[in-house]
């Protein structure tokens, strides 16, 4: 069979495919919308006796695919207590607490890519400093660290961080 022109053979099973195609295509698109919408809200991140109870504080909160982590002192978990030894007892207890931090919010140390470190005495910058590298054997990330005129419970050091969320798997 010859056409010519714009005359096309008749196939009456292209309109029905077509319209099936558009619909799958709006689908996915609607449902990849619904999937960005979903993973841009904030989301607390809990995490079990780190915190005495009733305190109005968030550890961390997942955004736009990153870990928004709150400060942390060298409190021994589920108290308002500061651990003795002084500021490198408390520096040792701050990077554990952003660990567990971490952890419940699906990351590691590895994840983080920028600290602010607080100090109540910048004299302390060095002792900070050598136990703050144990917990980045690497590339530590960026940080900017400076003294303040006080801190929360009296601590020697506060330090709070950002951290690339992990892909769910």
């Amino acid at each position: 069979m010859r056409h010519t022109g714009s005359q096309r053979p008749h196939k009456p099973w292209l309109e029905p495919v077509t319209i099936i195609l558009a619909a799958l295509i709006i689908a996915t698109a609607l449902f990849i919308s619904r999937a960005d919408e979903e993973q841009s809200r904030p989301v607390v991140v809990a995490v079990p006796g780190l915190l005495p109870a009733g305190v109005p504080f968030t550890p961390a909160v997942r955004a736009g695919g990153l870990i928004f982590l709150s400060g942390q002192v060298g409190t021994r978990p589920g108290t308002f207590e500061l651990v003795d030894g002084g500021v490198e007892a408390e520096a040792r207890q701050t990077m554990d607490n952003i660990g567990k931090v971490l952890d419940a919010a699906g990351a590691g140390y590895e994840d983080i890519v920028k600290c602010t470190v607080f100090l109540a005495d910048i004299a302390d910058w060095a002792a900070f400093n050598q136990v703050y590298s144990e917990y980045f054997p690497g590339k530590p990330p960026a940080r900017s660290a400076f003294a303040t005129s006080g801190l929360v419970l009296g601590a020697t050091a506060e330090v709070d961080c950002i951290a690339a969320a992990p892909e769910d798997d």
